[in-house]
């Protein structure tokens, strides 16, 4: 029984065959309980908004979270002045919020019991896991990547599109900053009118613009700052963000003026692996095997010490989630799951050269959802 403060009630005006997130939230629970879990503990984030469609308005220390288990409605255990807010947006069947002089914990373990393990989300802050686990210490958790890795992985026909259209969106951008002048700009600056192009694209949330020039860009997450981009400097630009929720995320490097000789060898080489490991996605095929075919066309030529990062990672959501594309990930690829394709190649204190796409498998291979030329461009 929920303790006196906490009010519970099931929607009954909640229509099931309107709730597109009700499919979601069985199959989540349904892969939960066949990996050995008790059920999900779903809170504020990308888990969340994709088993309800709810996302708190702010950040708060106030606990909250989605409960799925086989012996309970969908329950969103929510503070009661936040408790409109997601019925505003019918955020589950059913609601047990709590007031601020009561402990939200308790009300938990009167739904969970006390005994099972559940897989929490990655973002559950630890204030809330610490109180859950002196609360209830007997039951355990297990982080959501690690209990339930493809959770988000497959896209329905709604994502997909979101994705596709942040894809386009993203090299939108890419075609409009090449028409720009490098030389003479400050990096931030460049980085700067990336993040403005991507929210006149319609992007709500701009994540990363990295502007990476001359020896900078031989560093894979370099951060943009005041260097003055020259002539002569191989440029690194990677962008992206969120747009209708859902992610964008591409690579091109251009060149200031004409490029030596090895610029261009090292950016044919990169473009040559990108080609080889979108041409070996499939499904079926293991995140590791990806990986191994663009690392094995860099590595023949010579250059293998200098690809420094995996191959791709999953979008959704967020722009990096499962399925990671590196060593080791036997997870077979399936249709529907998008991530990036970005081989590189970093020479320190020189220059280096990465090339990224969004791809959707597909029945019988896969799609790009980045359809930029991947020549190397030369800019002013």
């Amino acid at each position: 029984m929920l303790m006196a403060d906490a009010r519970e009630s099931t929607a009954n005006e909640h229509d099931d065959l309107a709730d597109p997130y009700r499919p979601r939230r069985e199959r989540a629970l349904a892969a939960a309980l066949h990996a050995g879990f008790a059920g999900l503990i779903a809170t504020p984030g990308p888990d969340l908004a994709y088993l309800t469609g709810y996302t708190p308005t702010t950040a708060s220390e106030r606990f909250t979270a989605l409960l799925l288990t086989p012996d309970i409605e969908p329950t969103l255990v929510v503070p009661t002045l936040e408790r409109p807010d997601a019925e505003r947006v019918g955020a589950a069947p059913r609601y047990a919020d709590w007031r601020d002089e009561t402990d939200p914990y308790e009300v938990v373990a009167a739904l969970l019991g006390r005994t099972g393990r559940y897989a929490v989300s990655d973002a559950a802050w630890a204030l809330h896991l610490l109180a859950l686990q002196d609360t209830i210490p007997t039951v355990g958790y297990t982080a959501m990547t690690v209990a339930l890795p493809m959770l988000r992985a497959v896209k329905d026909a709604a994502e997909r599109s979101r994705l596709a259209a942040a894809g386009a969106a993203a090299d939108a951008v890419y075609e409009r900053i090449v028409e720009t002048t490098f030389a003479g700009s400050r990096e931030r600056d460049v980085a700067a009118a990336l993040a403005a192009m991507l929210r006149e694209h319609g992007h709500e949330q701009v994540d990363f613009t990295i502007v990476a020039s001359g020896p900078h860009s031989a560093n894979p997450h370099h951060d943009p700052g005041d260097r003055i981009i020259e002539t002569g400097d191989t440029v690194v630009l990677d962008f992206g963000g969120l747009r209708d929720g859902y992610g964008s995320d591409t690579t091109r490097t251009v060149h200031v003026g004409e490029p030596a000789a090895q610029v261009r060898e090292v950016h044919e080489l990169v473009r040559t692996a990108q080609q080889a490991a979108f041409d070996a996605v499939a499904p079926g095929v293991p995140g590791a095997e990806v990986d191994a075919v663009a690392r094995e066309v860099i590595t023949s030529a010579g250059y293998g010490e200098h690809f420094i990062h995996r191959t791709g990672h999953g979008i959704g959501l967020t722009t990096h989630e499962p399925p990671y594309l590196v060593a080791g990930e036997r997870q077979a690829l399936a249709p529907g799951m998008c991530f990036s394709l970005e081989p590189g190649v970093y020479l320190p204190g020189r220059f280096g050269v990465r090339i990224e796409d969004i791809v959707l498998v597909t029945d019988t291979g896969a799609v790009r959802l980045n359809n930029t030329p991947h020549h190397l461009r030369i800019v002013r």
